[in-house]
């Protein structure tokens, strides 16, 4: 596939140097372009990611540099791994996923709710316009805010807050994508999404016991409609 044989020429710029430790020469290599054409082409494309842009997005933004010092050599591992506050990153293939879901445009105004690290708001960054970022967790918010300014991202917003209240000055977004499980769907989010806009969200009960979906739901004049459902494992919506 032509969109496999560019990710090799991949040479992203790091912009200036953070507590993260990224560098501060603009010119300099990347050491794990490698891991992420390998992650995207054994973790997405075969498993039926096939939006080109998001594959771009997914082989450009440096997974590593959102995961603590001490996980960098796993970043680009099929696995979740932990942020700290009893967080995580989801593994690649569910932030692909989620963001194929969205169906996003050059234009898109996107809503995230948990923003943890701001991988995923990186990814977002990549395809859509703006993108407003809610973190219930101060530190979290702060750091994802430091490491996304110093890539580059300045069409990415975080703000610390309550997610079940969502971003109403914004509205209303084009998509909305939750990246913890609440137990059912928050109504507000739903208000805040725009006629032909997509909520991504996973719902349902956390622990051994609990069950979660993964729900693509589409708003329409007339109200919602699901488009889909994948059995997932987040962290709570608190």
């Amino acid at each position: 596939m032509p969109v496999i044989n560019r990710f090799s020429s991949f040479r992203w710029r790091y912009l200036s140097r953070s507590p993260a430790g990224i560098p501060e020469s603009p010119d300099a290599a990347d050491p794990f372009a490698s891991q992420r054409e390998q992650m995207v082409k054994k973790q997405l494309i075969k498993r039926g990611i096939r939006d080109p842009r998001v594959l771009e997005a997914m082989g450009k933004v440096p997974r590593h540099l959102f995961v603590p010092p001490d996980l960098r050599d796993r970043a680009y591992r099929d696995c979740p791994l932990p942020i700290g506050y009893g967080q995580t990153i989801s593994q690649p293939y569910i932030v692909a996923f989620m963001t194929e879901a969205a169906h996003l445009t050059p234009e898109s105004v996107v809503l995230e709710i948990g923003t943890g690290s701001g991988y995923q708001a990186a990814v977002l960054a990549e395809l859509a316009r703006q993108v407003y970022s809610l973190e219930r967790l101060p530190p979290l918010a702060a750091q994802a805010q430091q490491t996304l300014a110093a890539l580059g991202y300045g069409n990415v917003e975080v703000r610390q807050g309550d997610g079940y209240q969502g971003w109403p000055e914004h509205a209303p977004y084009d998509a909305i994508l939750v990246t913890a499980a609440p137990p059912t769907v928050p109504t507000v989010l739903l208000e805040q999404l725009a006629v032909g806009g997509t909520l991504v969200v996973p719902v349902g009960e956390t622990g051994a016991q609990g069950s979660q979906s993964l729900l693509i739901l589409c708003k329409t004049a007339q109200g919602w409609v699901q488009k889909g459902a994948f059995p997932v494992q987040f962290v709570p919506m608190v």
